[in-house]
């Protein structure tokens, strides 16, 4: 483990932060020298954005009291992407349960097999691993971009986001990202006739 975490603590991380953006906070933030307790702050900074997904979700899929706090542990951009364009709330569910528990249930047991193996096989960046979450995110969005207004806040989104990059903490960027896609929202939103 080149950040210094032990089988255990990584195989903890992983179930109880699940959130792969966050968890590559954390440990980068730790591999750098800095404080667990600022790995911590910076994962969730950057998880917030999932509190964005919740508000999208929470009317969709229509759950709540515990089934809504369990379904948090898999609000995760892929659980999400594959619940928000189903035509209806038990399709939104199949969608949303489906993709979280086969991610939460394949990344648990990827990270047990593979955490004993990381020290073995040194920097995943000498591989090129560390481009594969950008690399899937594209393909996450490929369906909601078929609305012409889309396309339009995923380029701001993404200007915004860019700018922040050399002078935030990570996460910060992601958020404003998110903001970008807020205002567009309650800028385009139908009015309700009185």
């Amino acid at each position: 483990m080149t950040a210094g975490l032990s089988v255990l603590q990584t195989c903890a991380l992983s179930l109880l932060v699940f959130t792969g953006a966050s968890q590559f906070a954390f440990v980068g933030v730790i591999a750098a020298g800095g404080a667990p307790l600022s790995g911590a702050m910076t994962a969730i900074l950057l998880g917030t954005r999932n509190t964005l997904y919740g508000l999208r979700m929470a009317p969709l899929l229509q759950w709540s009291g515990l089934r809504r706090v369990a379904a948090a542990q898999i609000l995760i951009d892929e659980s999400t992407a594959m619940a928000v364009n189903r035509g209806s709330t038990p399709a939104a569910r199949i969608g949303f349960l489906s993709t979280g528990l086969a991610v939460f249930v394949l990344w648990n047991a990827a990270t047990t097999a593979g955490a004993p193996a990381g020290t073995a096989m040194g920097d995943p960046r000498t591989f090129g691993l560390d481009a594969a979450v950008g690399a899937a995110f594209p393909a996450l969005l490929w369906p909601r971009l078929s609305d012409r207004r889309n396309p339009v806040v995923a380029v701001l989104a993404t200007a915004v986001a860019l700018g922040p990059v050399p002078f935030t903490a990570a996460g910060v960027p992601v958020l404003a990202a998110g903001g970008v896609a807020l205002l567009a929202g309650a800028l385009t939103r139908p009015r309700e006739r009185s």
